[in-house]
């Protein structure tokens, strides 16, 4: 049969359950479709996730790519087997809202969670946003699902100052898909490239539903955000002129699932926990590569891409993955220092193909830290949710009595410790390398807005009561730290691209 792509995979100790059957997955058999009374294999081909059924033991081989859902015997997985740490059988989508289900069994779940991980189709069905949508369907119609208000903000999209919190609200928390069919028309793009409608709209409600919602950060919201940000970019002048169609789309998306499915912990606790994401990609790039390889299987399963020559296909798919694991901070000084070489050097030139793909890589890694570039009402409020998201992963670190991360205990950090130390040695290198390139008012906008944020941050952390040494660690000795942690055990791999072209 034909499998829409292929994972590696998990063995779990069940047979396969029946309601595991009813998912969406790539299927794979290695004997007949006939084990299990499995249905027909054309409908579940059209589903995503791996499963696969090993005929020796009739043991479910199964991963779900996206939400982070697995089927789990009663007694869960044995750790002295599988040589994993207990944590592996949380389920990140409940990580922080419900502490103790580490402990609980897949039965105990509420209903209504199970119902909306397992019944998506079901979801999709009753989404307003796509009751009612024929097949073929003017471009236009679609724009009367947005509020006379959102309607307004977007005619004022290339603002620095957007408010996507409002923006949000204004569309009943589907932000990042209005944002993104917006962007996409407003260039074209839909029928330059051919987009059927439909697909195109399932893709995006299927994104968006995979942002995990429980994050206070790394959600829906924040990838809407990074879009509008990277919209403002390719306005700049330099880029305007320069970037093709392709270039366009590429940008567009890469920004609209540089985070999907995140779960809301960072690379190295993934390492530490051996989870077997950390396992999957070599504790390389983990999180940025689960990004890119999920954004792929929605471009197959809802076959966005599926009218297109394969080689052109599969060349975009190359090329969002070099775009999305660029914005791996780990790697920040990488592409820092070949920036700063190519500006000093004078030589970047953007009618070179590999040159404005960089260029892009540098505009998505700027738009996906720009928060302490926006005006005080957002950045502030941007800087809590990301701290709060920091804490929250401390907050398990030492429940399972983990060694906690730096920069991510409550009790000896504040907000605004973080905030400057971050802007100190990560945002204020990047975008003064950025205003090199393209010293526009943006640019200028954006640095004056870090330097006043910055100072608000200082006078806020002056006002409050002192903090001992221990509690302003070294953000440059925790950047270290968290590179020697990422990079514990790396190995290369040719299958993985490395998020840049050469020059």
């Amino acid at each position: 049969m034909e499998v829409c792509y292929q994972l590696p995979v998990l063995p779990l100790d069940r047979p396969v359950p029946k309601h595991v059957l009813s998912r969406r997955g790539a299927i794979s058999f290695s004997s007949s479709s006939s084990l299990f009374g499995a249905p027909d294999p054309r409908q579940l081909s059209q589903r995503r996730g791996a499963i696969s059924y090993d005929s020796s033991d009739q043991t479910a081989l199964y991963i779900r790519m996206l939400g982070d859902v697995r089927v789990r015997s009663q007694v869960g997985f044995e750790p002295e087997r599988r040589i994993s740490h207990p944590y592996l059988s949380i389920d990140f989508r409940t990580l922080h809202t419900r502490p103790g289900y580490g402990s609980m069994s897949a039965g105990s779940a509420p209903e209504g969670r199970v119902h909306r991980l397992l019944s998506f189709q079901r979801y999709l069905h009753s989404s307003r946003v796509l009751r009612g949508v024929p097949q073929q369907i003017p471009l236009h119609i679609l724009d009367e699902d947005y509020t006379g208000q959102a309607r307004c903000m977007l005619e004022k999209v290339g603002n620095w100052n957007f408010d996507i919190f409002l923006f949000d609200k204004l569309t009943n928390g589907n932000s990042l898909i209005t944002l993104t069919v917006h962007l996409l028309n407003q260039y074209g793009l839909v029928e330059l490239f051919q987009l059927d409608m439909v697909k195109l709209w399932r893709f995006l409600v299927m994104v968006q539903e995979d942002y995990h919602s429980d994050n206070p950060y790394h959600n829906a919201v924040h990838a809407a955000d990074v879009t509008q940000a990277m919209y403002c970019y390719m306005q700049e002048p330099m880029l305007a002129k320069s970037l093709t169609s392709c270039d366009l789309l590429l940008g567009i998306l890469a920004a609209a699932t540089h985070d999907l499915d995140h779960p809301g912990v960072n690379q190295p606790f993934l390492i530490k926990t051996d989870h077997y994401l950390a396992t999957l990609y070599r504790n390389t790039s983990v999180l940025e590569n689960h990004h890119w390889k999920s954004a792929v299987g929605l471009f197959r399963e809802t076959g966005l891409f599926s009218h297109l020559p394969a080689e052109d296909s599969l060349n975009m798919e190359r090329e969002l993955g070099s775009l999305i694991l660029a914005t791996d901070i780990s790697r920040q000084n990488d592409y820092l220092c070949r920036f700063r070489r190519h500006l000093d050097q004078e030589n970047l030139c953007l009618s070179n193909a590999s040159h404005r793909h960089f260029i892009l890589q540098m505009a998505l890694k700027c738009a996906d830290i720009c928060n302490p570039c926006r005006p005080w009402e957002l950045s502030k409020q941007w800087s809590e949710k990301v701290t709060e998201e920091f804490f929250q992963q401390g907050d398990i670190e030492k429940k399972h009595r983990l060694e906690v991360s730096p920069l991510y205990d409550r009790a000896i950090n504040t907000v605004g410790n973080i905030q400057i130390g971050f802007m100190t040695y990560v945002a204020e290198p990047l975008f003064a390398e950025w205003t090199r390139f393209s010293d526009t008012r943006l640019s200028q906008t954006m640095l004056g807005h870090m330097g006043l944020n910055k100072a608000s941050w200082v006078g806020r952390q002056q006002e409050q009561t002192p903090v001992s040494k221990e509690a302003e660690p070294s953000v440059a000795a925790a950047a270290a730290r968290r590179d020697r942690d990422a990079t514990a055990g790396e190995t290369s791999s040719k299958e993985i691209p490395q998020g840049s072209k050469d020059s």
